[in-house]
């Protein structure tokens, strides 16, 4: 399965290692700067968990997506 994240926050968002770690695939793994697509790429037979942390404004988002059966 393919999700796409588009990132209209006007803020910039990194990506959680758990991301990787729980078996997603990005085709970049670089910040998602304002107004940048990323493409997740998940297990077959999963949809994505999306959780978006605000760590204040010197420290920005970050974003876990996590495949979920």
């Amino acid at each position: 399965m393919k999700f796409k994240f588009f990132n209209d926050t006007g803020r910039i968002v990194t990506i959680h290692q758990a991301t990787y770690e729980h078996g997603c695939y990005v085709d970049n793994s670089d910040a998602i700067m304002p107004l940048q697509e990323r493409l997740f790429f998940l297990p077959d037979g999963t949809y994505p968990f999306v959780k978006l942390w605000n760590y204040g404004a010197r420290n920005g988002l970050q974003l876990l997506v996590s495949p979920i059966e």
